[in-house]
């Protein structure tokens, strides 16, 4: 089965009320049109994974982030390939987030991570984002506002 190395951003922002909220994005083409994701892609030749997801963030989203940390790989096999996704906890220093890509984004709170129909490997990865934010161990990363 044939391997596909992609790279995702976990960004971290904080409403008024000093709620952590997640980034999430829809995805707006493919067999997968409509289900969350949180945003990425592949790494090309030569990229480390964290310059492949800071080259995503700015192709998809029209922004630049800052890797701050690793938070998890995530290993599943979907019909048609094996996908290896690294994950990060990343933050935005420049920029305003612009949908170039996606069909929608939406900034959710941890009591709402699960309201979305989220791909398959992105559910692990919610796994890992609700462990470490219920235990505290979160950076205070990102910035305030949303899309």
């Amino acid at each position: 089965m044939k391997t596909i190395k992609v790279v995702a951003a976990i960004i971290q922002s904080f409403g008024k009320d000093g709620e952590s909220l997640v980034f999430a994005t829809q995805r707006g083409y493919g067999e997968y049109k409509d289900w969350w994701e949180f945003p990425g892609g592949k790494i090309e030749t030569g990229e480390t994974p964290e310059e492949a997801l800071v080259r995503e963030i700015q192709e998809e989203l029209a922004v630049i982030i800052t890797v701050d940390r690793y938070l998890t790989t995530v290993e599943y096999d979907y019909p048609a390939f094996h996908l290896s996704m690294d994950c990060f906890w990343c933050s935005l220093t420049e920029g305003h987030l612009t949908l170039l890509e996606h069909e929608a984004a939406k900034w959710l709170p941890l009591s709402d991570l699960r309201q979305v129909d989220w791909l398959p490997a992105d559910l692990i990865v919610i796994d890992a984002v609700e462990n470490e934010l219920q235990k505290g161990r979160s950076q205070e990363i990102g910035f305030e506002g949303g899309i």
